[in-house]
């Protein structure tokens, strides 16, 4: 049920890391990153490895989106051709 809900709230909210997956939903990083993995062997998103800095340290995070989804577009004005 876990990589179901990890699933739809990566497709609900675009592009994101595996720490802010794991804290929005309230689950271990080891068990985002497991659903993850199974997620992308099926090929249902897309997985990259970051790393980012924080106070001059690396930190390993991956990054991810649903594969072949496209958000809609913003309501609003659209800018002149």
């Amino acid at each position: 049920m876990t990589t179901a809900q990890i699933f739809d709230h990566i497709k609900k909210s675009g592009q994101l890391l595996d720490s802010e997956i794991a804290k929005e939903l309230k689950l271990t990083r080891d068990r985002v990153r497991n659903s993850l993995a199974e997620l992308s062997e099926r090929r249902l998103i897309t997985c990259c490895d970051v790393t980012r800095f924080h106070n001059g340290k690396p930190v390993q995070v991956i990054l991810c989106r649903a594969s072949g989804y496209i958000p809609p577009a913003a309501p609003g004005r659209k800018p002149a051709r």
